[in-house]
């Protein structure tokens, strides 16, 4: 099984940014989406970006326009890039990586955003 390391959470003021970065520990076969959750206590976890090993890309409605996910396939990595955040996307940041045979977690990264 591959471990999903998470980096890049931390404190931001609003309106700042921060670049969220997961690396798998090993291969994985593709073809595969790759993408970003969040959740915050006493809530469901919710889609942020998702991307497919072609490239197709989906967004939360909320994230539209203010978040960049990206992939690199050579260095089994997915990035997103939160700009203009904001005190509501204020939760706990995971990546994903899933295919009809597997479906991977990473532990989580802390992302919390001051008014």
């Amino acid at each position: 099984q591959a471990q999903l390391v998470e980096s890049g959470g931390g404190l931001v003021q609003a309106g700042g940014s921060l670049r969220l970065s997961c690396a798998a520990s090993r291969s994985i076969f593709s073809p595969n989406v790759m993408g970003w959750y969040r959740q915050v206590p006493g809530k469901q976890r919710e889609l942020v970006a998702v991307v497919t090993s072609s490239g197709t890309i989906r967004y939360a409605d909320s994230e539209k326009g203010r978040f960049t996910i990206s992939r690199d396939n050579a260095k089994k990595s997915v990035y997103l890039q939160m700009n203009n955040l904001k005190p509501e996307d204020t939760a706990l940041y995971y990546c994903n990586v899933k295919a009809v045979s597997y479906d991977y977690w990473g532990q989580g990264t802390q992302v919390t955003v001051s008014s």
